[in-house]
């Protein structure tokens, strides 16, 4: 599955997750105790997750999904994304 970053340091990268299910917090261990980015939508393709898309923790989670809508990482995986709670 592909991880789609919207706002911080590494606005707009992505990279390749291994696994069937996206962590929570992306990295999952940062050492400090507190993760750099959440977990907010994913979009189902191919039998399983094709995206996952990261929010900064300062960024709103309707902003997070006002962004990835307009970056079109739904289109480009041919997938809906759907929120996590």
């Amino acid at each position: 599955m592909r991880a789609l970053f919207v706002g911080g340091v590494i606005d707009n990268n992505e990279l390749d997750l291994d696994g069937n299910e996206p962590p929570r917090h992306y990295p999952p261990q940062t050492g400090s105790g507190q993760s750099r980015y959440r977990l907010h939508a994913v979009g189902h393709g191919n039998g399983g997750i094709a995206c996952a898309v990261y929010g900064a923790p300062d960024m709103e989670p309707g902003e997070i999904l006002r962004v990835s809508d307009e970056r079109g990482y739904a289109r480009r995986f041919e997938t809906e994304l759907q929120m996590v709670d």
